[in-house]
């Protein structure tokens, strides 16, 4: 029965009901939401760091290997896609735009489960997809370049999630998934970037680099011998853009979370740079230690120090709960970079195994304990209102 076909009377308290709705009820409910929608991307952190570590021949709280098999497609998609998704979902504002951290969160939770793997693949696809729905009507509104870079980002996504459906080896998406991110990331430093003036020719020159990245990154899964250099000196152009406009470059100069924030930023640069350094001299597809070296200098030296530079705005402005700056959060922010220098340069660099192992829990340990740092943070500052 519709809301029209409701008697007089029952309607008329249906919307007594909806009018006593006070905002700040409405707020919490729209807060319950979005945090219910962010808990499985939480969830596909902890299974993939715990996957992390099962891949490293370290202790791991629990031995599964399909948790194992799904390490990055958890990390990536499953945790740093559904924070992507949300964040842009709020931003968009319609009802249909949850959709994308919903299914990507659903896909990364299936994953987990006995199930067939095409099961999570298909949620996995389907959450891009709407990913890249979702940017349309974003961009509609603006036109603007910087939302473009983002959903060619997301195009990359739902094509790695394709390649991940149709069971391609790892290494093969390993290069649409890093482009989902940087495009991402360099595209929301655009907007920012626009806050000083830009020379005239600062936004065609990010256009061609970002196009020659995507040109590399489709021709690294057929002619990977002429993608990879192409997308490894885009990545160095990309890098050498964002040092010159970014406002990093400006605030680091500054004091308590902008100089926080600008310090990931650059460390994440320099990580950024190493993939791109790795790429630029493949003659083919990276195996060994210049694979773990490039998969890790993107996604944990480039992608998790963007992440701990925009949690205190982004998830305030996404859950509508405080996430205050303290000076706590230097500590997991250097134990990532000095625990990612021991797993690359001495690990991967001078081949030792025990390097790599050491740095790579201690990857972990920096991941969680920005977490736990952020949680204590919002949770004294909740209970101090």
């Amino acid at each position: 029965m519709s809301g029209g076909d409701l008697p007089t009377e029952s309607r008329t308290r249906h919307s007594g009901a909806l009018a006593r709705e006070t905002p700040a009820r409405r707020g919490t409910r729209r807060r319950g939401l979005r945090l219910a929608l962010l808990v499985p991307g939480g969830v596909a952190l902890l299974a993939g760091l715990n996957a992390g570590l099962e891949r490293l021949g370290a202790a791991a709280p629990l031995s599964d290997g399909r948790m194992a098999g799904e390490h990055g497609t958890l990390m990536v998609l499953g945790f740093v896609g559904t924070l992507i998704a949300l964040e842009r979902a709020v931003a968009l504002g319609r009802w249909w735009g949850f959709a994308a951290p919903a299914l990507l969160g659903l896909g990364a939770l299936a994953s987990l489960v006995p199930a067939p793997r095409a099961l999570g693949h298909s949620l996995t696809l389907l959450g891009t997809l709407a990913l890249l729905a979702l940017y349309v009507p974003l961009y509609r509104r603006q036109r603007d370049v910087a939302v473009a870079l983002q959903l060619a980002g997301a195009g990359l996504a739902a094509g790695a999630a394709l390649l991940l459906l149709r069971a391609v080896s790892y290494p093969v998406v390993v290069p649409w998934l890093a482009g989902f991110v940087i495009l991402t990331i360099v595209g929301e430093r655009l907007e920012l970037a626009r806050i000083v003036a830009l020379d005239p020719a600062a936004v065609p020159w990010l256009l061609a680099i970002t196009g020659a990245f995507s040109l590399g990154i489709t021709l690294t899964a057929a002619l990977p011998v002429a993608g990879y250099p192409v997308t490894g000196s885009a990545l160095l152009g990309a890098v050498a853009w964002l040092i010159r406009y970014d406002v990093a470059t400006k605030t680091i100069r500054g004091r308590g979370l902008p100089r926080f924030a600008a310090a990931c930023l650059l460390a994440g640069y320099g990580w950024l740079a190493v993939a791109g350094a790795i790429w630029l001299l493949a003659t083919g597809t990276p195996d060994g230690a210049a694979y773990d070296a490039s998969v890790h200098a993107v996604f944990l030296g480039f992608t998790i120090s963007m992440i701990m530079a925009h949690a205190p705005i982004i998830l305030p402005a996404v859950l509508r709960r405080p996430l205050p700056y303290t000076a706590a959060f230097y500590a997991p922010a250097a134990l990532l970079h000095v625990s990612l220098a021991i797993r690359l340069l001495v690990g991967d660099g001078f081949g030792s195994t025990h390097a790599r192992v050491m740095g790579g829990a201690l990857n972990v340990a920096a991941v969680v304990l920005f977490v736990l740092t952020a949680a204590a943070g919002s949770a004294q500052k909740g209970a101090s209102r």
